[in-house]
């Protein structure tokens, strides 16, 4: 994959997509697939001489692991230096970590490997089933600027398209600033090409995953700067099952010896590895500027407050000669259950049952917003998608059942005209 554009990086669309659908600890699990090693507890380390140190990675995650091409990635190389300074070969184990902390119950935890490198330390993830090595690397989310540029607080992202991904930490932080249009995507690698591309001004994105394509395809155009703050950054190393004590503190041990050369793999896959930064609070909070729109506002025909009515001509166009897809009739039952999809997948940005402050993405004044057609637009944006205001399109992530059983549940929750 060294040289390959962001465009052609990493793996196809549909396998990048799946490590970002899932949020907070999967997305970490799948951007830090894994070493894994094999010692019978008890055993004196000579006894386990020529035994194979058993590797768990993921056969298609660069710039971790890969099973295929030149680059094996640096949770594979750190497992080759290990494995050398215990005098043992190496055997990867193909995992899948699209699934995150199930892929830990079925393989770590299930004694089908013995260790993931780049897991979080913190009780937190896993509770007090893990234990964990020394701290390799800090991992998280990075603002990725062109070269030469920087930005010290949030006012500095005032005026420009940033990308984000779905469903993280910089999506929300971003939701409540009006100046930024937030543009979202399902993963890092189609933000970074997008900005590549020069469709956007910067990138908040999943730091490895930006740093590997801005070194490795596009020859360090861009800064990759770590941004400090609640769930930005976690501090990760290798993690055992418990009772692995032994194993951990022998490949401890041998960590000890190879700080040096694991800082080489880090610059060789462009690991991030500045200082994180904290963003200053803004000089204006944005919930009070948004307050003040609104206020000034008509209280309003719904088409003044539609969303699609400030769409550019040809959108609107578009929107009204495609037919909203044939959807089956809701049943009482669905809002229950619409109610728990919506809060397992949409919550994130819309808030638990659609209960959100920020009136322009409310879900509670669809009917105020757009009366009888409240149901032609909920289905069209939905399996469509608005990047520029943030929402993604969830046509083949979501079933046509799923769209509608959620709709079955805003409806249980309209706020009255």
């Amino acid at each position: 994959m060294a040289g390959a554009t962001p465009a052609k990086a990493g793996r196809p669309a549909s396998r990048r997509r799946r490590t970002v659908r899932s949020r907070g600890w999967p997305v970490l699990l799948a951007a830090a697939a894994a070493l894994a090693t094999a010692l019978p507890g008890g055993r004196a380390m000579a006894a386990a001489a020529g035994e194979p140190l058993r590797v768990c990675a993921d056969p298609d995650n660069l710039p971790f692991s890969s099973a295929e091409g030149g680059g094996r990635g640096i949770s594979l190389e750190i497992a080759q230096l290990v494995a050398d300074a215990l005098g043992r070969p190496l055997e990867p184990v193909w995992t899948v970590t699209v699934f995150g902390k199930r892929a830990l119950r079925t393989s770590l935890l299930a004694g089908q490997c013995d260790a993931f490198v780049g897991l979080p330390e913190t009780v937190d993830f896993m509770g007090k089933r893990l234990i964990y090595t020394q701290k390799l690397f800090s991992m998280g989310y990075a603002l990725v600027l062109p070269a030469g540029q920087t930005v010290h607080d949030l006012d500095g992202l005032d005026g420009k398209r940033v990308g984000v991904q779905f469903g993280t930490p910089p999506q929300s932080l971003l939701a409540t600033r009006p100046a930024v249009t937030a543009v979202t995507f399902m993963d890092a690698g189609a933000a970074v090409t997008a900005l590549a591309h020069g469709d956007l001004d910067a990138a908040f994105v999943w730091g490895p995953i930006a740093g590997y394509l801005n070194h490795s395809g596009l020859a360090d155009r861009f800064h990759v700067v770590p941004i400090a703050g609640e769930d930005m950054q976690w501090q990760t190393g290798i993690g055992f099952a418990r009772g692995q004590t032994k194993l951990r503190d022998e490949v401890d041990h041998a960590l000890a010896g190879l700080a040096e050369p694991i800082g080489r793999l880090a610059l060789k896959y462009g690991l991030p590895t500045e200082r994180p930064i904290r963003l200053a609070a803004a000089t204006t909070n944005p919930l009070l500027v948004l307050a003040a729109a609104t206020s000034e506002a008509p209280a309003a025909p719904p088409a003044q407050e539609a969303p699609a009515a400030k769409e550019a001509p040809a959108a609107k166009e578009a929107m009204s000669r495609t037919a909203a897809p044939a959807v089956p009739a809701e049943s009482g039952a669905d809002a229950v259950e619409g109610r728990s999809i919506f809060n397992s997948i949409c919550a994130h940005c819309h808030g638990p049952n659609a209960e959100q402050a920020v009136t322009k993405i409310n879900l509670r004044l669809l009917h105020h917003r757009y009366g009888d057609k409240m149901d032609e637009v909920f289905i069209y944006t939905v399996t469509h998608g608005r990047p520029t205001k943030g929402m993604p399109n969830w046509s083949g992530i979501l079933t046509d059942d799923d769209f509608v059983k959620i709709r079955a549940f805003l409806h249980s929750v309209q706020q009255p005209d």
